[in-house]
């Protein structure tokens, strides 16, 4: 067992604190890794809000790159000193969509057996399985997904989550391809990052939708084609503008709310899609839509869970992509912080002032 930082939740809506945490030997299939980066993601503070569920404590952070330090018995995927970027969807290779050969909606995926305590002994709840704002970590060896060593761990830790999230929703769940037409509505961190999934996938038509100008400047650099401030234009109408009058062939919510999903519904062309990857929370209802509306428009309405990837085949790739200069992951890196600055790091994220704080250790 090992004694490190971390950063804790002790209850709902507390201000966080760093505490010292007991990291257990890894058992079979486990792995310690050592953490060099975490990004500071929404899902952290609905944690930390109790908006997930009420395990507490929770040890926080989840997007993150690092170092493995040990493993445990029957651990082959990785070995000590492997540079790797965590996931939390580890797939089992048995359960019913693996066994269909879809990986990427595992049913059972797994997290580390053992528990993580405060001094006290008492249990951590860690993050989506993760808990990576702490020096060291423990986590299911399948959680580990070995990548390139010369990436910078504060960029390629963010596939970890939210940027995964965003191109995932793109390339895998929308399937954007060359000369489709793209809205994204929601341009923070998931968002900007779907809109670079769509430049990625050679989408022409590339439209950013936010109620903050900085939000759509950032979203302009990922490669969006167009800009609308839904404060000052109806999302809808400007949308269908610049497609022709006929809406976008994919249209990505990435704020999750009953409203902005009304919008991606009508937003779209007919038999296009629209993805929902932004997170409602449990009391959101879908909103009062004609049936007929739904079948005359045709076409899909997904849902996108972590960007319906596979951490070993997409992770190692987007890490390609970004040492060639194709992906820049580096843009979602506003600032970088210690872990004993991400209680400031949680207020600047709520007020739009940040794509991606990063905590470097």
């Amino acid at each position: 067992m090992q004694q490190v930082r971390a950063v804790v939740a002790k209850s709902k809506g507390a201000p966080v604190t760093v505490e010292t945490i007991n990291v257990p030997d890894p058992g079979p299939g486990e792995a310690v890794v050592r953490v060099q980066a975490c990004g500071v993601c929404h899902t952290d503070l609905h944690y930390r809000e109790g908006g997930i569920n009420d395990e507490f404590p929770f040890l926080l952070g989840h997007e993150a790159a690092g170092v493995v330090e040990a493993v445990g018995e029957g651990v082959e995927n990785v070995v000590p000193g492997d540079f790797v970027v965590l996931n939390w969807r580890a797939v089992c290779g048995t359960c019913r969509a693996c066994d269909r050969g879809e990986p990427w909606y595992c049913f059972a995926t797994h997290n580390a057996t053992q528990k993580m305590t405060l001094e006290d002994g008492t249990e951590l709840s860690p993050a989506l399985g993760i808990g990576a704002f702490a020096e060291k970590t423990l986590v299911h060896s399948g959680q580990c997904t070995k990548v390139d060593p010369e990436a910078a761990p504060e960029a390629v830790g963010l596939l970890g989550c939210g940027v995964m999230a965003g191109l995932g929703a793109a390339i895998n769940t929308g399937n954007v391809g060359r000369g489709k037409s793209v809205a994204v509505i929601g341009c923070g961190g998931v968002g900007a990052a779907a809109v670079a999934g769509s430049r990625l996938a050679g989408a022409g038509t590339i439209i950013a939708v936010d109620i903050d100008d900085q939000k759509l400047e950032w979203a302009r650099g990922m490669g969006a084609t167009h800009t609308v401030n839904s404060k000052e234009q109806d999302p809808v109408e400007a949308i269908q503008a610049l497609t022709g009058g006929f809406g976008a062939d994919v249209v990505i919510d990435a704020v999750g709310r009953p409203e902005t999903w009304k919008q991606a519904f009508y937003a779209r062309d007919l038999a296009g899609t629209v993805v929902l990857v932004g997170v409602p929370t449990p009391d959101m209802k879908v909103p009062d839509l004609p049936l007929i509306d739904v079948f005359g428009r045709g076409g899909s309405l997904k849902s996108s869970w972590y960007g319906d990837c596979l951490p070993s085949r997409d992770f190692p790739m987007l890490v390609d992509l970004y040492q060639q200069g194709r992906l820049d992951l580096d843009a979602f890196v506003t600032e970088k912080v210690g872990l004993d600055d991400v209680e400031a790091a949680f207020e600047r994220m709520h007020h739009g002032d940040v794509l991606r704080s990063v905590v470097v250790l």
